[in-house]
């Protein structure tokens, strides 16, 4: 793993990199797997930042680790092109974009009265009907390709149905972990897997010292926050509820794996964003955040801007994108110096085997509740999302036109009825 080009000096080569980035986050729609592509054919093949094998390795850590797998390449590429500064800017031009979008829509969300706004609105709830169940179905394929990571989804889905507990994601997520090192760690197919490259490594763009300086501050925020809570009214009502708003956010973007579309239940179930944002605002703006270019967790900026007592809407907003986004970053920079190390072990393959798995399972319990019962109440609801998904996986029909059908559908349904 080698960078095919001599990095330019810090500031300039920064600069470029905003640029480059800054085009990516207007134009880059259709989901993390489709953003992989795009930075494939701009850094690899149109610019040469970096050779195949570079690449192939950051695609395979970050769709490891928890976080969102194409914002966390965008940062490395960033970080390998043009050090820290270049990882900053990468992460502002791909993120910026989408989450000045979605701010514009949490702004004009309250004026939607009247037929068509309630149309709109009930149509891109039913975009997410479509789209959760496209990822759950391709997710399904990919991460449960034989019976006993198929047991381990359907035993996730058992358990959340049971489980009422905010914890709940979390003791499936853990189980699912123990159940795939279980089940896994012996495997031959697991041992083909984990074969280390004999290239150099990540080592010479990120010390150990600065790995273990972000996997300390990924912990210390993940444990530390909860218990600063417990003494929270210490610190005041306004400040108590800035912490709480941030802790929910840090605690949703640590626990993602396997895309963005499993930030939704984690952020539904986050008793602070429940108590502050509807259901029928939770999956207006997720429908919304299909429409846009850009990670689909800049879906926490709309929220940010939503949720009461945040500190005010563009402060909200700033806090609740930078907290869910955190985690992912902070993990990536801990496991670059160690990821030779890591990927040559079978058991790290086989418990990521076992959490991908649950993570299916916590998607197809989102896509029941609360995305399908908030949604669908009528059989045209039942329709127009049955067409979005067809359209989606059989017709490979791009997200954003899908949005834009649905809103649609939605919009002549309530007019209709009117």
């Amino acid at each position: 793993m080698t960078v095919t080009t001599t990095a330019p000096a810090r500031g300039r080569g920064a600069f470029e990199v905003l640029c480059v980035f800054l085009k990516l986050g207007l134009t880059s729609f259709g989901g993390p797997v489709a953003h992989l592509g795009y930075f494939r054919r701009e850094f690899v093949e149109r610019r040469r930042w970096l050779d195949e094998a570079t690449y192939g390795d950051l695609v395979a850590l970050c769709q490891f680790l928890p976080g969102p797998a194409s914002s966390q390449v965008g940062f490395s590429v960033g970080l390998l092109r043009a050090g820290w500064l270049g990882a900053l800017a990468a992460w502002c031009g791909f993120t910026l974009p989408s989450v000045a979008l979605l701010l514009a829509f949490a702004a004009l969300a309250p004026d939607l009265g009247g037929h068509y706004g309630q149309g709109l609105i009930h149509g891109l709830k039913l975009t997410a009907v479509a789209v959760v169940a496209q990822a759950v179905w391709d997710m399904g394929r990919r991460l449960c390709p034989d019976r006993r990571r198929t047991a381990i989804a359907l035993a996730a889905i058992a358990l959340l149905s049971a489980m009422h507990t905010a914890y709940a994601q979390l003791i499936v997520i853990a189980l699912g972990a123990l159940t795939g090192l279980a089940l896994y760690r012996n495997d031959p197919a697991f041992d083909a897997l984990a074969v280390p490259r004999t290239t150099a490594t990540f080592e010479r763009r990120v010390s150990h010292a600065a790995g273990i300086v972000a996997l300390v501050l990924f912990c210390a925020l993940l444990a530390g926050l909860p218990a600063i809570l417990r003494f929270s009214p210490m610190l005041g009502a306004a400040d108590g509820q800035l912490l709480g708003a941030f802790d929910a956010f840090f605690r949703s973007g640590a626990l993602v794996f396997g895309g963005g579309h499993v930030v939704l239940p984690l952020l539904q179930q986050q008793p602070v964003i429940h108590a502050a944002v509807g259901q029928n605002e939770l999956l207006a703006g997720y429908g919304a955040a299909q429409a846009v270019p850009g990670p689909l967790f800049t879906f926490a900026a709309y929220l940010g801007w939503v949720m009461a007592g945040a500190g005010g809407h563009l402060a909200g907003a700033a806090l609740a994108t930078v907290a869910i986004f955190l985690p992912g970053l902070l993990l990536v920079v801990a496991a670059l110096p160690h990821w030779q190390a890591l990927r040559a072990r079978t058991s790290t393959a086989a418990l990521f085997a076992g959490v991908n798995a649950a993570v299916v399972g916590l998607l197809a319990a989102a896509l029941y509740s609360p995305v399908w019962t908030s949604a669908v109440r009528e059989p045209i609801d039942f329709a127009i999302a049955a067409i979005g998904f067809l359209l989606l996986v059989r017709w490979k029909t791009p997200p954003l036109a899908v949005v834009a059908l649905c809103a649609a559908a939605g919009i002549g349904a309530a007019v209709w009825a009117g």
